[in-house]
């Protein structure tokens, strides 16, 4: 299992306008191959913060079939114009 983490700060005005169309978006990444869950936080200390949670059977069903799926596009156009910075992605596997 792989936890992708994303800090994704919100453009100020468009958090209530994300939040909408992150629901919309959660079932495009919920129905690809690999998903297992997803979790989004709001930041209780930074205004416009979020966090992103996303676990993967495999790291290469995130940044292969997710990433390089028309179905990322759709995810992209929905979300990405939201994002100042754009987000730093990283990836994490449980320590045994």
């Amino acid at each position: 299992m792989i936890l992708e983490v994303a800090i994704l700060d919100i453009k100020p005005g468009l958090a209530a306008e994300f939040e909408t169309a992150f629901k919309t978006a959660s079932t495009i990444i919920a129905s690809m191959p690999g998903y297992s869950s997803h979790e989004l936080q709001r930041c209780l200390e930074t205004t416009n913060r979020y966090m992103l949670l996303v676990r993967w059977q495999t790291l290469e069903d995130h940044i292969v079939g997710f990433r390089q799926s028309p179905e990322y596009q759709q995810w992209r156009s929905l979300l990405h114009h939201f994002y100042d910075p754009f987000p730093k992605v990283e990836h994490y596997e449980i320590v045994r």
